[in-house]
């Protein structure tokens, strides 16, 4: 299998070219890294090759590493009883030595003569090591494409750019100018790269290669000697052992601080990887770039991230979960009833995916309202560059606004958006059924109603299912498939195929109370507002939830998604299970704020204070005269693990029950649905992390101090008594 081909032209430009079999987009695999690697020997020991091209066959260049490469070294450095780290070491210094290589290019290093002129020519898109090539290169060239993106993302899923990407982008633009791309994994457009001084060129895509070959043939000596390897070179904005440049890096180790909560360990070493790299040469620091990429490629949370944010949630938008003997069942025309703000937000986003989409309500006025939510939000799509005029109006040529089931005719898969009665929901149900083909599958969009009863209104249950989008719907990444009783697998194919036409992530799950995403999200809030009632510091219960890497308090939360949100919330669950409704004092916090008209943001009252803007402000003190604060306040982790707890139970009793199929699909949704703390993984990731023994131990002294909600149920009892994490077994049963 050839990664990387191999050409020379007549002008003696040697072109490598990368194109991955059997893939869309390149990623660097361990076999990649070696053909790279003797692609480049044999380019710098051919007298006859003036210089090389580094490019792409693809339409974009690089979508980054293959991440499994270095957990990869790590089980077989264990499995021959080597030391983890020195086998990852040796790996990440494998890629500093062949990025390296490329930069010198076969020059003498203490004349700096004898190199060979190296371009990186991309046509497209961008990410981590494939940026990171491109800056151990000469030159940098991007093709003119609107669709290319261009950044280095490793942040996001709890590491950092290690082969090199931290070193040079520091040295050539300095902490400052680097940051952005370095602590905030931006993905930029060409023109903004070029503007933060990324690359050097922009060209027609169609004359990517004439420019970068015309560079290679009037390429000079000095052109090759990148600045830090030049005598006299001086750090942009400073080192830090200068005057400003300890400012820059004081400045830097405090908005890191108040932006991790010291609860990613990435932001920290990528900031230790620099400060140290920045005082000493150039081949040292990648020494300490590679050590402190170790130290994270090792640490438990920066695993659990990888696992949860890149190989889960691929493996899940890949098809993981989805039945194996169903053909394609991608949405051709989809009907959505309601179009109210859910309604009118996934037809925006299916509109945007090229599917045609019908966008119904009661009557015009009401479909007109939706419609004109929808251009507004492609007005700000177009305001901020991210679709084009023409766009615009080719996405509002395929919506349909109108009052008409008529219109649903043809349709294979219609989501109902409307008010979130079961009486209503199933008049609707019949009415759209009647008009579709007798293969088209309905979905409900309902947060809380049983699927299975209201799969009762249907024609056919089996071809009933609930589709559960989180809001706002375009921003918001998860999506909870739900099957009900009776619902098929052509259903969950639809559903699965349909979410990834809109490029979101899916999880499926079983009928029950509240799924799975507000199972867990509203005894978040519900724990938060008992210790309000207890005399529990508000103050203490928000930090304490930000400490824990949330990225909003739980009160916070509670005011965004509004406070008679949980007062209905709360009013149907004690209807529904009667004499079963466990008490909790909470609920009066909850009432307190409803009769009082503090609504939440949204009427700029609840929890928090908010200014006329509805900023907020600071938290509303009247509490303190319904709920007095105790004299005694509970340390900081005791309330931490009554938050977290709170959440946790409720994902292992959801597996218990069966409404979780996959812990991936638990984790995944934990922190794509409500943020839970990215940096654990998610609620399983967590448990592994702190080992079933320790977690049941908790839950043994909060559930004698606190009351039976924190009993540990019995799948992670045995989890524990067994020796065993819950990964561990996840990965025994796929093997079986």
């Amino acid at each position: 299998m050839t990664i990387f081909n191999y050409e020379v032209d007549a002008d003696g430009v040697a072109v490598i070219s990368w194109d991955l079999p059997g893939a869309s987009m390149n990623v660097m695999t361990e076999g990649g890294i070696a053909e790279l690697d003797a692609a480049f020997d044999k380019a710098l020991g051919d007298d006859a090759v003036k210089g090389i091209v580094l490019t792409s066959a693809k339409k974009d260049f690089a979508g980054g590493m293959d991440l499994n490469i270095l957990g990869k070294a790590r089980k077989a450095a264990e499995a021959a009883g080597r030391a983890p780290a020195e086998a990852v070491f040796e790996g990440v210094m494998r890629m500093h030595r062949l990025l390296r290589k490329i930069e010198l290019a076969g020059m003498d290093f203490k004349t700096k003569k004898g190199g060979k002129p190296v371009v990186w020519a991309s046509p497209g898109t961008a990410a981590g090591i494939g940026l990171e090539l491109g800056l151990a290169c000469h030159r940098r060239i991007v093709a003119d494409n609107p669709k290319a993106k261009i950044g280095l993302p490793e942040i996001l899923v709890g590491i950092f750019p290690g082969a090199g990407g931290t070193t040079r982008l520091a040295r050539m633009l300095g902490v400052m100018g680097a940051s952005p791309f370095l602590f905030e994994g931006k993905m930029m457009a060409p023109k903004a790269v070029k503007a933060a001084g990324v690359v050097d060129e922009i060209v027609p895509p169609e004359a990517l290669m004439e420019a970068a070959k015309a560079w290679v043939s009037k390429a000079s000596e000095a052109d090759l000697v990148k600045p830090w390897d030049a005598k006299g070179y001086k750090m942009p904005g400073g080192a830090p052992y200068t005057p400003q440049g300890f400012q820059t890096m004081a400045g830097g180790i405090a908005m890191i601080h108040g932006r991790t909560q010291g609860v990613y360990p990435a932001a920290k070493a990528l900031m230790s990887a620099i400060y140290e790299g920045a005082q000493v040469d150039f081949d040292t620091a990648i020494r300490i770039e590679a050590r402190w990429m170790t130290s994270i490629m090792l640490n438990p949370t920066s695993a659990a991230m990888i696992r949860s944010l890149f190989l889960n949630k691929e493996a899940l938008e890949k098809g993981a979960v989805r039945p194996k003997d169903v053909p394609d069942m991608r949405v051709k025309k989809l009907g959505v009833l309601g179009a109210g703000m859910m309604g009118a937000g996934i037809a925006y986003v299916s509109a945007r995916a090229g599917i045609e989409v019908v966008l119904m309500d009661r009557d015009q006025a009401a479909a007109d309202k939706g419609l004109a939510t929808i251009t507004g939000l492609l007005d700000d799509d177009v305001k901020k560059k991210r679709l084009t005029a023409e766009a615009k109006d080719a996405v509002l040529s395929r919506l349909t606004a109108t009052p008409d089931y008529a219109a649903l005719k043809g349709a294979d898969l219609v989501v109902e958006a409307v008010f979130e009665d079961p009486g209503v929901k199933g008049e609707v149900t019949k009415q759209a059924e009647a008009e579709l083909p007798e293969e088209a599958i309905f979905a409900t969009n309902t947060s809380t109603l049983p699927i299975s009863e209201l799969a009762k209104a249907s024609r056919d249950p089996e071809r009933f299912i609930g589709i559960h989008f989180f809001s706002p719907v375009h921003r918001m990444m998860l999506v909870e498939i739900i099957k009900g009783e009776k619902t098929g697998d052509e259903a969950v194919a639809k559903a699965l195929d349909f979410v990834r036409q809109l490029r979101k992530t899916p999880i499926v799950v079983n009928d029950a109370r509240f799924f799975y995403a507000n199972r867990c999200i509203i005894p978040y809030g519900g724990e938060a507002a008992r210790m309000v009632a207890e005399g529990i510091e508000p103050v203490l219960i928000e930090n304490a939830a930000k400490q824990l890497g949330f990225p909003l308090g739980p009160l916070q939360l509670g005011d965004e998604t509004s406070i008679d949100l949980a007062e209905k919330i709360m009013r149907a669950t004690k209807a529904a299970l009667g004499d079963d409704y466990p008490e909790n004092p909470g609920d009066d916090v909850v009432q307190v704020l409803f009769d009082a008209g503090r609504l939440g943001r949204k009427s700029k009252a609840g929890y928090f204070e908010y200014d006329e803007n509805g900023k907020r402000t600071g938290l509303w003190r009247g509490l303190q005269e319904h709920f007095p604060l105790a004299k005694e306040q509970p340390d900081v982790t005791e309330v931490q693990h009554r938050l977290m707890l709170a959440q946790v139970l409720e994902a292992v009793k959801a597996l218990e029950e069966g409404v979780l199929e996959d812990i991936r699909e638990g984790d995944v949704g934990a922190i794509l649905g409500w943020g839970f703390a990215p940096w654990s993984g998610g609620p399983f990731s967590w448990i592994d992390m702190l080992g079933a023994d320790e977690v049941v131990r908790i839950c043994d002294r909060l559930a004698q101090k606190h009351g039976p909600r924190f009993t540990a149920p019995k799948l992670l009892r045995d989890v524990a008594e067994a020796g065993e994490s819950f990964y561990g077994r996840h990965e025994a049963t796929k093997a079986a």
